[in-house]
């Protein structure tokens, strides 16, 4: 069978090769040529796969090396019967430390008891940002309906088991956690961190997520953070927040890209170009679940594969808002990088592509 593949996706090439005939090409420059008689692609977010890629193909899989999938169509895959595999979760460690150094740098190594961070969307990502600030000394509060609606059924299912296990005198789970609304969330917080999926429409929409009203909502002063997709936050909201003096802003993700608004970086406390998650732990893993999942679709030897050459991978540990503080930056030097991305917004993939992968270490 054969695969194509993006030929700037680190570490995959010589994993698959046992198995298939693997043409490696650049993102950008996939055609439906390419993609014809291929059964599988192994893509990032500069391919778009929607019907004009995939129309008239014979490919059946998509892996995508990203966590995000905006840049897949997945109505048309679904009718299509194309099945879409991503990485969710993979570089998750990563963004946690890109929020951490922004935090840092907003304190200063200030304790932040009594400071208040909200979390919207508490997925992989979302959720170590809650339990890490939590330990750092922050009040946290958590916005996300569909895990809201789904832990309540599953509160409600609880509450029947519990009664059940009452009877038979046996121990149950204790109940799930709870959550406000965005509406809530807003004029509490003092930093408020979106790590939502991007998705148009329907009754979880979270484009234009934070629009004109949720910044009139704001407290005053309060730093608003962005490391999941450019199209959740709404730019020219935004710049208006910004010249009214509502609010602060750190962002890596950024509406139009490569195309970004210079007069936004220009006004950000922290601008990078889209590199929260380029870590390389993070990098390796996100190839390892995209290859995993190859291995589970087409019955190869492949479940716990990682990159031979990858790095080490960190469990995950504890760390002290101090020692947090005191060591982030010899790690990432995000103001150094901010300082440069301002200085140059038209190097944004240039930036991008160029990035030394930097090292997790909590």
């Amino acid at each position: 069978m054969k695969i194509v593949a993006d030929i700037d996706i680190p570490f995959l090439r010589g994993a698959l090769e046992p198995y298939a005939d693997v043409a490696y090409l650049r993102g950008r420059e996939i055609s439906p040529r390419d993609v014809a008689d291929a059964r599988a692609l192994v893509v990032r977010t500069r391919t778009r796969c929607d019907a004009a890629l995939l129309d008239g193909s014979q490919v059946e899989t998509i892996c995508t090396a990203t966590v995000g999938f905006d840049h897949i169509d997945m109505e048309y895959c679904a009718r299509r019967g194309i099945v879409v595999a991503t990485s969710a979760g993979g570089n998750a460690r990563a963004v946690l430390q890109w929020v951490a150094a922004v935090l840092a740098h907003i304190y200063k190594g200030k304790s932040p008891e009594g400071r208040t961070l909200g979390v919207v969307g508490v997925g992989n990502v979302g959720s170590l940002v809650a339990r890490y600030a939590a330990a750092w000394g922050f009040r946290v509060l958590c916005c996300d309906p569909p895990r809201q609606r789904g832990e309540g059924r599953a509160e409600r299912g609880e509450r029947a088991s519990r009664r059940a296990a009452q009877a038979l005198a046996v121990p149950s789970a204790s109940p799930a956690d709870g959550f406000v609304s965005l509406e809530e969330l807003a004029p509490q917080c003092d930093i408020i961190s979106f790590h939502t999926p991007l998705t148009v429409g329907g009754e979880d929409n979270t484009f234009h997520l934070a629009d004109r009203r949720f910044f009139a909502q704001l407290k005053r002063g309060a730093v608003v953070i962005n490391t999941s997709r450019g199209e959740v936050v709404e730019s020219g909201a935004l710049l208006e927040a910004l010249e009214a003096g509502r609010c602060a802003y750190a962002i890596d993700t950024w509406e139009c890209e490569p195309h970004v608004d210079h007069a936004l970086v220009g006004a950000a406390l922290i601008a990078t170009p889209h590199i929260a998650g380029y870590s390389q732990q993070g990098k390796a893993m996100t190839v390892a679940m995209a290859v995993r999942a190859l291995g589970r679709r087409y019955g190869w030897p492949l479940g716990e594969w990682y990159p031979p050459e990858g790095p080490p991978r960190v469990a995950g540990r504890p760390i002290g808002w101090e020692e947090m503080c005191r060591t982030i930056g010899g790690h990432f030097d995000i103001e150094a990088l901010s300082r440069r991305f301002k200085g140059d917004p038209a190097a944004f993939e240039q930036m991008r592509d160029s990035y030394v992968y930097r090292s997790e270490y909590f």
